[in-house]
Formats: C-alpha cells, structure tokens, sequence
C-alpha cells in the first residue's frame, strides 16, 4: 500500500449531505490517516454529533472531533441550520461540546507533523481563516490545503461570475485562505463537482450495500432526499482527489475574491499568472470518481 496521508477535515456536516458522504469516504479510504474532524457554521455542537456518529458507525471513536466557528467574521449568510441532524437526535451522542476548541486543535496537530498534514475544508473557511491569521507561520507547515471552493472556469452551467456557497457564507474568510499561500493550495470548483451526480434511488442501493459509516449516512440522506431528487458529490470529489489527483485535470494561476457586496464571496482566477500559487480543478472523469469513491 502506498503511503497514507494524515487528513484534518474542516466541515460543516449537516447541511448539505455530500460532507457527511465525504467523511464516510475518509472512513473508507485505506491510505487516510484521519486525524481528526472540525466543525464550522451555525449550530457547530450538532455538526459535532453528526460527524461522531459516522466516525462511531466506522468504529472509529478514536478520531477527535472539535467544534469551530459558528459564524462568519464579518459578513456574509453563514450557514446557520442543521437539517440533518433531525436523523440523529434520538440517539445516544455528545451534546455538550466545549466551544471554539477547533482552532487550537489545528494548531497544535499541523505544527506536530510539519510538511505532512493536508487540510481539507469543505464548508465555509471561516476556522482556515482564523488558524491563518491567530498562527501566521502555519501555512508553511501544512503539506497541502484541499479545498471545495469557488467556481474558476465556465463549465456544466456555471462559470465566471457565479457564486459558490462556501465561498459566499464567509467572503473575508474565503479571500484569507486563498492569500495565506501554504505550499499547495488545490481547489475543486462547483463547475467539476457538479458532473459528479448520482440520482436519490441509486444512493440508497450503493450506500446500504456498502453500509458501516454509510449505512448511517443512509438515514441522514433521507432528509436531504425530501428537498432533492440526487446527491451530487462535491465534497467527496475533493477528497478522492488527495489519493487519485488523476480523477480530475487541473491548472496552476493565482485566485483572488471579491469581498464586498453584491458579489462578495466570488473567486476570479488568473490562468498561468506569475506567481501561481493556486491550483483549480478543469475537470473530471466521473467514471474513475465513482470507481474509486465506493471501492477506495
């Protein structure tokens, strides 16, 4: 087996279900050393609970969880509500986390491992930012920061000029981690992640056939299926690409983000801009993302 890769993720579970299939893929996945989950936007204590139920339905209780940032820092809608947590509040969990421990446990986890944590952050960049900008030599320490931001080229609907949510609920956030320049910043945009999409009836077959953290990722997708006819997998399309980078075709340039309104929160990217300290995601095989997401 080829070396595995420590991974903290950065999510706010709950919301959208493809965070909660990102972790059950991170469970799967034999080369991810997870070393712990932290938890963004809104009600950060039931995102909490929600990521210790997968992590706990994999028999992982040993990975630590943290709570983070509940709101942006200075604008933007933040991500208030945890629909899902409705398909979990029955059952036995921790409910009084302590507060705003996820910063801390960033720190202290990437500076014990230099060069070999990747960041993976597939909620809104309020926690990256503020480890930015509390530890302003940690970027450098990081090995990579993976993120699920942003729309950078046309594409399957969207393209320049397009917001994308994580980007837009907290835009000063967004435009701080795109400038703290760790030592490689990949970002997978919502006009390739978008090709990744499975209808609700083919979710339910492959997840219980698989079961163990995506048997309770099951449940949880039933409240997301009233509202949406399919998952679309963007975040767990961020996360196959730290262990199959040759699922998608990428190019190196520079991003920058608007963050004053009405288009706070847009990414703007430069192609083979000088310097180039971000890669963006082009495209995607969705037949090789699909083979490695539920056969990792």
């Amino acid at each position: 087996m080829a070396d595995r890769i420590p991974v903290i993720l950065d999510t706010d579970i709950g919301s959208d279900i493809d965070d909660a299939v990102c972790l059950a893929y991170l469970l799967r996945q034999p080369r991810c050393e997870l070393l712990g989950v932290t938890t963004v936007t809104g009600d950060v204590g039931q995102r909490a609970a929600l990521a210790e139920l997968v992590c706990e339905a994999a028999g992982r209780r040993d990975v630590p969880i943290h709570a983070g940032a509940p709101g942006p820092l200075l604008i933007g809608p933040g991500q208030p509500h945890v629909p899902q947590y409705e398909a979990i509040q029955e059952r036995p969990h921790t409910r009084d986390w302590p507060s705003n421990t996820a910063i801390q446990f960033l720190r202290e986890t990437i500076r014990s491992r230099p060069g070999e944590v990747t960041l993976l952050t597939i909620g809104p960049l309020t926690n990256a930012a503020l480890l930015y900008a509390t530890d302003q030599g940690i970027a450098p320490l990081l090995k990579q920061h993976v993120l699920m931001c942003g729309v950078f080229t046309a594409g399957n609907g969207h393209g320049p000029g397009s917001l994308e949510w994580n980007a837009m609920c907290d835009p000063i956030a967004t435009a701080m981690s795109y400038a703290a320049r760790p030592p490689a910043s990949i970002s997978i945009g919502l006009e390739v992640t978008t090709k990744c999409q499975l209808p609700a009836d083919e979710c339910r077959r492959r997840f219980r056939a698989i079961g163990g953290p995506l048997g309770i990722v099951a449940d949880m997708a039933e409240v997301w299926f009233r509202g949406r006819p399919e998952i679309t997998f963007h975040d767990p399309l961020a996360a196959v690409t730290m262990f199959r980078p040759e699922v998608c075709t990428y190019q190196d340039g520079f991003v920058d983000v608007v963050i004053t309104p009405p288009l706070a929160g847009l990414t703007r990217f430069t192609p083979s801009a000088d310097p180039a300290p971000h890669r963006i995601a082009v495209d995607v095989d969705p037949e090789a993302f699909f083979a490695e997401y539920f056969e990792p």
